[in-house]
């Protein structure tokens, strides 16, 4: 088994393609790849934890199915008739063979990615290298930490139980933090939640010296010739802690926890994820800023963000295949709004492909080999902590402070003193994140009773636990 799980990241790091592993695959044979010289020097350390972001981006998990696809049809995002191959999807059909095999994916792919931190944080102990000083140790470990509890997290969101009903003590999932043979016991959800927030406590102390926190995403400089440093927004670095940390205490209901977090990202952090400018999402059409790059508190490099376009969204994709709402939903998500930064500039009836309805062009190519946002795939953005600290403000004119400085930076105007603020904020999450995969756990997290019907223009479908629960799958439950 311990072969098993030391292949599981062996696997990740050949995907990598990088030339500098060669050395190290002519050495020792694949089961001792992990032994000490891989984790010799800074280089074979940093090259191992590239392999778990590698495989975090593949397509199971935040490359295409927990962002843009799978997670998004369960929130009815998309028009999937019958025909369509995510239709059971849309209908939360559990039983079906499609979706088992989906969701069993997604599973083991993000236990793996467990597996594959623990082991790393293991290696960086057993196989001390002489140049991974106790500083950069410390942001290693971080990072692998932070990963860590990131995927527990959202294991925990899509086959957990609706968190804020009694249900918060039923059995959920494993919590793994050692690289064991050993199948681990379902906790109750609440102890997962402990065990979330256990580990970022923890990555945020390792990340206390993370160069982001003084030096901003991309100035952190090079270390023994590596690029580590720069980019921190494409790692696992300290603000994206505290931005889980707002995320996973909101799912918990604990709004005073989840606006201090958020808060910390906002007024210690802000100036480094700075708001979209209009000019380079409205008026550039060359090279437009769809995904709001600087903006990215955690992003991913996901080297497939283009494939992974032309396969659900692109519109040479057939009407029976493609990812596109029905036009009619889609103006009543934008309320019609054509200023929105969000709307006209991500949603366009193209000239190829015979389509006459809108289809979502925010991760489409551009033409510009050399920009600095090509491949860049969302996970959490700034205007998130905005909307938890709405919600979780007990002061409703701050709240909609809150809620209003995004509205601006989207080109809306501020909503009125009258309105509810959970309504507006539910309004939000549908426009925000669409391609993101944020929408389906603010309706499990608020156990909404009734949301938009993709398949149609104006009615709704009535929501339970039996469809905001995804059922463990069958490789987990069949030796229990």
């Amino acid at each position: 088994m311990r072969t098993r799980y030391i292949s599981l990241l062996l696997l990740g790091l050949m995907s990598l393609g990088v030339g500098s592993c060669n050395k190290w695959l002519d050495v020792k044979p694949k089961d001792k790849f992990l032994e000490p010289q891989m984790f010799s020097n800074l280089e074979g350390a940093v090259t191992a934890l590239n392999g778990i972001y590698l495989q975090m981006s593949s397509s199971i998990l935040y490359g295409r199915q927990l962002t843009m696809q799978a997670v998004e049809v369960l929130a009815q995002r998309y028009n999937t008739p019958v025909g369509h191959r995510d239709y059971n999807f849309q209908t939360y059909a559990w039983d079906q063979d499609s979706v088992k095999f989906r969701f069993s994916g997604i599973w083991e792919a993000a236990y793996a990615g467990i597996v594959n931190t623990n082991q790393y944080v293991r290696n960086l102990d057993v196989y001390d290298g002489p140049t991974i000083t106790g500083e950069l140790k410390s942001l290693l470990r971080g990072e692998a930490t932070g990963i860590r509890a990131m995927l527990h997290f959202d294991l925990l969101r899509l086959y957990g139980p609706i968190y804020n009903t009694k249900d918060s003590v039923s059995p959920s999932i494993p919590y793994y933090r050692k690289a064991a043979p050993e199948i681990g016991a379902l906790l109750p959800a609440n102890q997962v939640i402990d065990s979330i927030l256990a580990d970022l406590t923890i990555a945020e102390q390792l990340l206390q010296k993370d160069p982001i926190i003084a030096n901003g995403v991309s100035t952190g400089g090079r270390v023994d010739g590596l690029n580590w440093l720069n980019n921190r927004n494409l790692r696992m670095n300290y603000y994206a802690v505290k931005a889980l940390q707002a995320r996973v205490h909101l799912y918990r209901n604990n709004k005073p926890a989840a606006l201090e977090a958020a808060k910390a990202v906002v007024d210690n952090g802000g100036r480094h994820f700075p708001w979209i400018k209009p000019a380079r999402i409205i008026s550039d059409r060359i090279d437009p800023e769809r995904v709001f790059p600087s903006e990215l508190i955690l992003g991913m490099f996901n080297i497939d963000l283009y494939n992974n376009y032309k396969a659900v969204f692109a519109p040479e994709v057939k009407d029976v295949n493609i990812l596109a709402p029905n036009d009619t939903r889609l103006k009543a998500i934008f309320e019609s709004n054509e200023g929105d930064y969000r709307y006209n500039p991500m949603w366009i009836v193209p000239t190829v492909g015979g389509k006459s309805y809108k289809t979502f062009y925010k991760y489409s190519d551009i033409s510009s080999a050399d920009s600095t946002f090509r491949f860049k795939m969302p996970l959490i953005r700034i205007s998130e902590m905005y909307y938890i600290m709405a919600e979780s403000e007990p002061d409703a004119a701050r709240a909609r402070e809150y809620l209003n400085t995004v509205r601006r930076n989207r080109g809306l105007p501020d909503v009125a003193s009258t309105v509810n603020i959970n309504t507006e904020l539910q309004k939000e999450y549908q426009k925000e994140f669409i391609g993101e995969g944020q929408l389906f756990y603010y309706y499990k997290r608020r156990n909404v009773t009734s949301i938009p019907n993709g398949a149609s223009t104006t009615g709704n479908v009535t929501m339970n636990a039996t469809k905001y629960v995804v059922p463990l799958p069958l490789s987990e439950t069949l030796y229990r």
